[in-house]
């Protein structure tokens, strides 16, 4: 195991250590631990190189200065490809992305909720803040204006913590006739309402865009003030949410013939779903299913998965290779989103979402964002492990056992 993954990760030792070995033994002692850390140092190396940098001598605040400036370039290049001026006002920015995210040819069905049975059930339990922020008397008046999409971000925006956790008890009670397969919505509100609404909210939580999977919708929410960084920071929080969705989607879909349908789908709204499957003793997270079918697609069985699944619902798409369709000045991002550099032991990300938040934030080196690369990191060791034989035929029959209601737990590491 190396100590490279451990550190980029910030693994818990000796427990980390522990699982990659579990997993190189189950794996036939691959090294795919050493085999994935020296590719990742190296494609590193050689992006540090493409800013310019000496990929020898290069340090941590070094490399991060590199990367606020390429995404600030990169700010203009995406605008203009966009047909938005660098003086254009937040609301036009958000326009523009908004009409490019529904048109572009990214797949979009989802299995989604049905607006009817989500505003019977908003009609039971009347969002009440929300109603008034909206300018709205009466629920019914409410349900007849407002998109049900707009509702539920007015609710996650307003209500507090005790309305939204009896609200998803409600969930348990769905039944797949409850969804049907659409396209996945980006929606804008532009009213002063929404704006008076939102401000606090996206100052607080330092983005503007919500996500309801179980709806297949992705708001986002007008922002009065200009931001640095506005255009790709918000491209690519959506573009990660519209693979967000359709792994919910996929995953909602494979639990049709359970009989707690409505149990797991309200559990899968709340927090990533996972399979009963495990990995060096750790469930394995739907999303890492779904990234491994739609990298290994000759890996797909009809027997495992229709006719509840079908392979394009496993498709998995890359927001980086889309921004260097759009404009190939950008395709500096493509591939960095497991790549880091250490620094004092702690990573510096080259993942394009995590530079994207820190430039848009205005963060600090020591404030920086490394969400997303320790998350991609981690994934794509997973994905590698299961890519090994063994392990491969565990999943898939694991993932038989999810069509019948009691399935027995499988450790993938044994």
């Amino acid at each position: 195991m190396t100590r490279f993954l451990s550190d980029a990760l910030g693994a818990e030792e000796p427990g980390f250590g522990l699982a990659i070995q579990e997993l190189e033994r189950a794996s036939g002692h691959s090294n795919t631990d050493i085999r994935l850390s020296t590719e990742v140092v190296q494609r590193t190396r050689e992006k540090v190189r493409q800013l310019g940098l000496d990929p020898h001598d290069t340090t941590g605040p070094e490399l991060y200065r590199a990367l606020q400036v390429r995404l600030e370039q990169d700010e203009a290049n995406l605008r203009e490809a966009l047909g938005v001026t660098a003086e254009a006002a937040p609301d036009d920015v958000l326009g523009h992305l908004q009409q490019f995210a529904q048109k572009h040819e990214a797949p979009k069905s989802c299995f989604a909720l049905k607006a009817s049975v989500a505003k019977r059930m908003l009609k039971k339990m009347p969002p009440k803040k929300a109603m008034k922020q909206l300018g709205y008397r009466s629920v019914d008046s409410m349900l007849k204006h407002e998109p049900v999409s707009h509702i539920y971000a007015a609710a996650f925006i307003s209500e507090p913590a005790h309305w939204q956790r009896h609200y998803y008890e409600q969930y348990k009670q769905l039944r797949p006739n409850d969804f049907e397969m659409r396209e996945i919505a980006v929606v804008y509100p532009r009213s002063k309402r929404w704006e008076a609404l939102t401000a606090q909210f996206v100052d607080t939580m330092k983005h503007n865009v919500l996500c309801h999977k179980e709806l297949g919708t992705i708001v986002l929410l007008p922002h009065e003030h200009a931001v640095p960084g506005l255009a790709i920071t918000t491209f690519l929080l959506v573009m990660n949410l519209m693979n967000e969705i359709r792994a919910y989607s996929s995953f909602a879909k494979l639990q049709q013939v359970k009989p707690h349908f409505g149990d797991i789908v309200r559990d899968a709204t709340l927090s990533d779903p996972y399979t009963s499957a495990k990995l060096a003793g750790q469930p394995v997270p739907w999303r890492i299913i779904q990234k491994y079918y739609g990298r290994f697609q000759h890996a797909y069985h009809p027997d495992v998965f229709e006719p509840h699944v079908q392979p394009e619902d496993l498709q998995w798409y890359h927001p980086e290779d889309i921004l260097a369709n759009i404009k190939p000045t950008l395709a500096f991002w493509q591939d960095t989103q497991p790549l880091a550099l250490l620094h004092e032991g702690q990573p510096v990300s080259l993942n394009a979402l995590d530079v994207a938040l820190g430039y848009c934030n205005q963060l600090s080196f020591a404030d920086r964002v490394i969400h997303f690369v320790r998350e991609n990191l981690w994934h794509e060791l997973m994905l590698r492990y299961l890519n090994q034989e063994n392990l491969e035929s565990a999943v898939q029959w694991q993932l038989s056992q999810e069509l019948v209601d009691e399935s027995p737990e499988l450790s993938l590491a044994e």
